[in-house]
């Protein structure tokens, strides 16, 4: 075999065990699920927004970050949910390139996963602790998921992700929302299939053991744009496509018909800018058709604190590493602009 074992790793328990949510931020956290779970099955007409930066690689402007969203929060709270997107497992195209946090820590030295692991937990933690905002992350690996799984209040499974048996039976036995996106391919029945089996229980191997699952209703749709065979970006978020989502929706058998559209990626072409006409577009429309306002319940937007992004060692604070994101002052103008919205 051409593995090298490094070493093994510390267990959930283990590293969960070590580094402890407090009982007062438990609390929190189970309010937070609470209401994010009503906005999915519909009990609630607030808005999500899934918002933060493409990676999160420093620990400090993360929080940093996150406290600003806090205030922010305090005035909208009303209409919109604040999320914060903290992603510290990075999808890479081609596996060249900085994949996040858990890999490595210091994003400009080597890899090391259990100081990674030990830094994802402690920055969810203290950006909770300090803003009484539990947030988002991405599950690249489905074996990993159990070192945030009491942290969490929303997961994304991506584009990559989504056609992986694994990926689907885990998000099973979740009790959080999961977003499962399209396909690089767009294929929207793909997705479905994804929310179909991920809203059922099953049997499988994990971590080594023998599970059984639940199911979890609250999986649902994220429409992410996609790439044709010329490898040319094709948005999903017009009219006409939350149309056709609705009728596919309408064809399964699916518990809490819900989308949240990612503004950036694919849908942007990556021109992170218009990530602000995307949103108020798919707001305007939420606003015509009262079927596509049920259905839409959030966005998801790459924003730091600093516009656009740098290569590892840059040294700017605050802006992104991987791909470019809005400003912090362009942020905050569209957080109210969707609030009032609503």
């Amino acid at each position: 075999m051409s593995f090298e074992f490094i070493k093994k790793l510390p267990t959930p328990d283990e590293i969960r065990n070590q580094y402890a949510l407090p009982a007062n931020l438990v609390t929190i956290k189970e309010q937070r699920d609470a209401e994010i779970r009503d906005v999915i099955t519909g009990k609630s007409n607030k808005f999500l927004v899934i918002v933060g930066p493409c990676s999160a690689d420093n620990e400090d402007s993360v929080c940093d970050y996150v406290r600003r969203l806090a205030k922010i929060n305090d005035r909208v709270k009303d209409k919109l949910i604040l999320i914060p997107r903290i992603y510290t497992n990075k999808p890479r195209t081609t596996g060249e390139g900085y994949k996040g946090m858990v890999h490595q820590p210091d994003p400009e030295q080597k890899p090391d996963f259990l100081a990674g692991l030990i830094a994802i937990r402690k920055m969810h933690i203290r950006a909770l602790e300090e803003t009484g905002l539990s947030a988002a992350d991405e599950m690249l690996y489905p074996e990993n998921w159990r070192y945030l799984s009491d942290i969490l209040s929303y997961v994304a499974i991506g584009a990559r992700s989504v056609e992986d048996q694994q990926h689907r039976l885990t998000v099973s036995g979740f009790d959080v929302p999961a977003g499962m996106k399209n396909p690089t391919s767009g294929d929207f029945s793909v997705m479905l299939n994804a929310v179909y089996a991920a809203q059922h229980p099953h049997s499988f191997i994990y971590r080594g053991w023998e599970v059984n699952t639940t199911g979890n209703d609250m999986a649902h749709t994220v429409l992410r744009g996609a790439t044709n065979k010329h490898g040319q970006n094709i948005p999903n978020y017009h009219y006409e496509d939350l149309n056709l989502l609705l009728e596919m929706y309408d064809k399964r058998d699916l518990k809490h018909p819900a989308c949240v559209i990612d503004t950036n990626h694919s849908n942007s072409n990556k021109q992170y800018e218009q990530q602000i006409r995307i949103a108020k577009e798919i707001m305007h429309n939420r606003k015509l058709n009262p079927d596509i306002h049920s259905l839409v319940k959030g966005l998801m937007i790459e924003s730091y604190i600093e516009e656009g992004c740098q290569k590892v060692g840059g040294g700017v604070y605050g802006k992104s590493i991987t791909d470019p994101c809005l400003g912090w002052a362009d942020t905050e103008r569209l957080i109210y602009d969707l609030a009032d919205y609503e």
